[in-house]
């Protein structure tokens, strides 16, 4: 199951996302997301569905990257389809027990949700898996620019370097896990079966060379980074500068026309 998690690699490519400013693939992350939550039904948030996967085939990043990334959060997809066939008690009732009711109603917020976390996934993972996490750096430095004039100076580029860090090392930690279930399972450890209070307990011996092996690979970072004279971004230059082109102009027009269909759709249906 972790190794299928992909969240946070980068995929190197020559597509059309790849060579947006990553300030602008950040932005339209954000409109997406917010047409997202706007979209108050199928209608509307098939709309932002179709414009997604239109946007992954633009990537150019193999699929199964992204039935990866599902597959790991399928448990909570589920979970949260089991809790909604039992919160929405409108509609023709289909099954009916004990107290609990579920109706036509139910099943369609319960689809509805799992889309909207589907789509929050994926279109998250397409930001990651198209931008470097030196973009992603400089990008969220550049949007963050502004609160410098508050007395933030320092830690816009500390937030955006801490920010890019984590991002980073995602990969690195799952497969870090992944090493030491297998180490603890060629010891005879059993970490599938048992009880849930047994399955917990067998998690300890997994977090704690985990938590020691994060600490020593952030003191190993923390060196490396002084070894280098790095000081911040006082002073700082970029190999290379951000510069918007007209693909980001052209992206920002097709997303807001996307929100704006979603609108118009939740207004008149």
């Amino acid at each position: 199951m972790l190794k299928d998690i992909t969240f946070g690699q980068y995929f190197e490519s020559n597509s059309f996302v790849h060579k947006l400013d990553p300030r602008s693939k950040l932005l339209l992350l954000i409109l997406i997301i917010v047409s997202i939550f706007v979209a108050q039904n199928a209608f509307a948030l098939s709309v932002v569905a179709i414009f997604i996967i239109l946007s992954v085939f633009l990537s150019k990043i193999p699929i199964k990257m992204y039935l990866k990334n599902i597959k790991a959060i399928l448990p909570i997809i589920i979970f949260t389809m089991i809790i909604n066939l039992f919160y929405n008690a409108s509609g023709t009732i289909l099954i009916s027990f004990w107290k609990l009711t579920i109706t036509t109603g139910s099943i369609y917020r319960a689809l509805y949700m799992s889309a909207r976390i589907l789509l929050l996934i994926i279109s998250s993972a397409e930001l990651t898996y198209t931008t470097t996490p030196n973009e992603l750096t400089d990008a969220i430095e550049k949007l963050l620019a502004p609160l410098r004039f508050v007395g933030l100076k320092n830690a816009v580029h500390t937030l955006a370097m801490m920010m890019t860090i984590a991002l980073r090392f995602i990969p690195t930690l799952i497969e870090e896990t992944q090493k030491i279930m297998n180490a603890q399972k060629a010891r005879g450890a059993d970490l599938e079966n048992g009880k849930l209070i047994e399955r917990i307990k067998a998690l300890v011996p997994i977090l704690i060379p985990l938590l020691i092996s994060s600490v020593r690979r952030a003191y190993e970072l923390a060196e490396a980074m002084e070894c280098r004279c790095y000081n911040g971004g006082e002073g700082r230059v970029r190999m290379k500068q951000l510069k918007y082109s007209i693909s980001d102009y052209i992206s920002f027009v097709v997303v807001l026309v996307v929100m704006a269909v979603v609108i118009l759709i939740n207004i008149f249906l």
